[in-house]
């Protein structure tokens, strides 16, 4: 004897009515879908109700199995418009959770970074500040006579032409970008009382070719030392003792012998760079010497009395050979991917 229910009106009824409140009471689709496994699913009533229909007489197949099939008709239809109601629903709020107002300002500022250039420039300053000097800076236009003539350039020097200086019109004027911060140890010589321990970091300009080595804009650190009895070995110490800071302990410097028009004796200074990539070496690092007595005369120091030293490196050159830089023009473009290599430091 079966358990399965008998095909009635009532039955199919009753079935359609429990399937139907089903479906309206699922609130998502995973409920959705656990109301249409119990209502349409083999063991469903709907299902037990046409499997029915082998054991009806053959004179009212026709009517039951029209009754059976509305039925089930109308439970799909249910469901189906029931999924759809409850997908745009889902997806609605989906898209609500994941929405980004593009016109408002971002929740979190990007962390950047201080350019190498400048905190480079910094570094040197510290190393000489502890020594006890002071940082001294001057204009950026300035007057050819404290570019060149205080410097003892000869009105011919190669320096002063066109070709090598930017020159601001009228050129009767005088004035140019300074090729070097070296007028600021002359205004330095004019303007303090001795003796003199300064520092002159800044930019400055030359009609360079924009490339892998060169920038028509670059930075430079000069120092510029006026005492008594001041010799050569004050300076090797002191290049020696900036060296060890910003290479390491075993880097050292020398000497070679050149000409510069506003040092005499005047030297090339070579870095010894023991991390150098590819193997220490020795490398050119700048300009130094023992300060002209005709610069000090035209700063009204009598250079019977006082000597001094100065150099003069480029802040640029020096991170390439410490950071191994490739190209200086990466240090130019303004790319803060170049920037933020070197960290954030406050």
């Amino acid at each position: 004897m079966s358990d399965a229910p008998e095909i009635t009106p009532e039955a199919v009824a009753s079935a359609v009515d429990e399937a139907l409140a089903a479906i309206a009471a699922a609130a998502t689709t995973a409920e959705l879908k656990s109301a249409r496994s119990a209502h349409t699913g083999e063991q469903s009533s709907l299902a037990q109700l046409n499997a029915q229909m082998r054991n009806v007489a053959p004179e009212h197949k026709a009517s039951f199995g029209k009754l059976v099939g509305q039925a089930r008709g109308q439970v799909n239809q249910a469901l189906a418009a029931r999924e759809s109601e409850l997908a745009e629903a889902e997806t609605a709020a989906q898209l609500e959770a994941e929405r980004i107002d593009v016109t408002a300002l971002p929740q979190r500022a990007r962390v950047g970074a201080r350019h190498p250039i400048s905190l480079l420039q910094e570094q040197v300053s510290d190393i000489f500040v502890g020594m006890g000097w002071e940082i001294a800076e001057g204009p950026e236009l300035e007057h050819e006579w404290f570019n060149f003539d205080a410097l003892n350039f000869d009105v011919d020097h190669p320096a002063r032409q066109m070709q090598d200086t930017f020159f601001v019109d009228p050129v009767a004027r005088h004035l140019v970008l300074r090729t070097h911060t070296s007028p600021v140890q002359v205004r330095s010589m004019l303007e303090r009382d001795l003796p003199i321990y300064v520092l002159c970091p800044g930019r400055v300009y030359r009609t360079d070719e924009f490339d892998a080595t060169h920038l028509p804009v670059f930075t430079q650190f000069e120092g510029l030392v006026i005492d008594k009895n001041i010799t050569m070995a004050h300076l090797k110490g002191t290049l020696d003792h900036a060296a060890r800071v910003l290479f390491g302990p075993e880097a050292k410097t020398r000497f070679r012998a050149n000409f510069f028009p506003f040092t005499e004796p005047s030297a090339e200074l070579d870095l010894w760079h023991p991390t150098f990539k590819g193997g220490a070496r020795w490398i050119e690092w700048g300009g130094c010497g023992m300060v002209n007595p005709n610069v000090l005369r035209a700063a009204g120091i009598d250079p019977e009395e006082y000597s001094g030293f100065a150099f003069g490196m480029g802040i640029e050159r020096t991170l390439m050979f410490r950071s191994d830089v490739q190209d200086m023009r990466d240090m130019a473009e303004g790319d803060v991917r170049f920037s933020e290599q070197f960290g954030m430091v406050v």
